[in-house]
């Protein structure tokens, strides 16, 4: 699942192919800017900010949030893509690379010095260079919500998704629906900051220290299955309605009270 840091590694892929190159060939594939061409205009670089991914080209800001699908691949000119071209939105392309966006749920392109209107709203990002953590945890705490429903509103924090909530909680022994007004929320925030930098440079996200498939989580996917620190079964539910309509965690009732 597209979380803070599959949006960073896949900013930092599209900066090392892209950034300083002239564009040769521009297509997004959406009807609001299918008319739009920025051939010709130099890449200044791409980042991310919590789950959304700024590329600028020229003056202006290629926005694109992957949600749950999305995902950017970098070929060679000419390279045959692993992908069927009706998933394709955007190409971006330069004499060497060409960056192609599947299945991206959202696109927009901004004059940049109009990216807050974008990105503007977000909380503290912990995968940036100004991570401000005394922020984080001033709006984290300000909130007086589920702790599941808090960490997930991007307002709070950037970056962390459905998957993060889940483990961070198992990991701090915290029940999701918990009042976020009852959570240490600075042990938390330090937690979730040390873990997901730790995954930015990872191919495969781990929380559990193990990199093998199925073995990867204590909790999340895990419903019906024994926690791997009591034997106790996993459970599933819903949590609230949150800005980013990621309703679903899973728990340990016995390591999580």
């Amino acid at each position: 699942m597209p979380e803070g840091d599959t949006v960073f590694r896949t900013a930092r892929r599209l900066d090392e192919a892209l950034s300083g190159a002239e564009v040769t060939r521009f297509d997004l594939r959406i009807p609001r800017f299918a008319t739009l061409d920025l051939t010709g205009q130099p890449v200044y670089g791409a980042l991310a900010r919590g789950k959304h991914l700024l590329l600028r080209v020229g003056d202006s800001t290629l926005h694109s949030h992957l949600r749950m699908d999305g995902a950017w691949f970098v070929y060679r000119p000419g390279e045959k893509w692993r992908h069927p071209a009706f998933k394709v939105r955007a190409i971006v392309g330069t004499a060497h690379r060409e960056a192609v966006g599947v299945d991206i749920a959202e696109i927009e392109v901004v004059p940049t010095r109009d990216e807050d209107q974008l990105v503007g709203h977000l909380g503290p990002d912990p995968l940036a260079a100004d991570w401000d953590a005394a922020e984080a945890v001033r709006r984290l705490g300000a909130d007086t919500r589920s702790i599941h429903v808090a960490l997930l509103d991007q307002r709070n924090v950037a970056g962390f998704g459905n998957e993060y909530a889940a483990e961070l909680l198992f990991l701090r022994g915290i029940l999701p629906p918990t009042p976020t007004p009852e959570v240490d929320v600075a042990a938390l925030l330090d937690l979730g900051a040390r873990t997901i930098r730790a995954n930015s440079d990872r191919a495969d996200r781990t929380f559990t220290g193990v990199n093998r498939g199925g073995q990867t989580t204590w909790v999340y996917g895990r419903a019906g299955r024994p926690c791997r620190r009591c034997g106790t079964l996993i459970r599933r539910g819903e949590q609230g309605a949150d800005p980013t309509r990621e309703r679903v965690t899973f728990w340990c009732p016995s390591c999580q009270r």
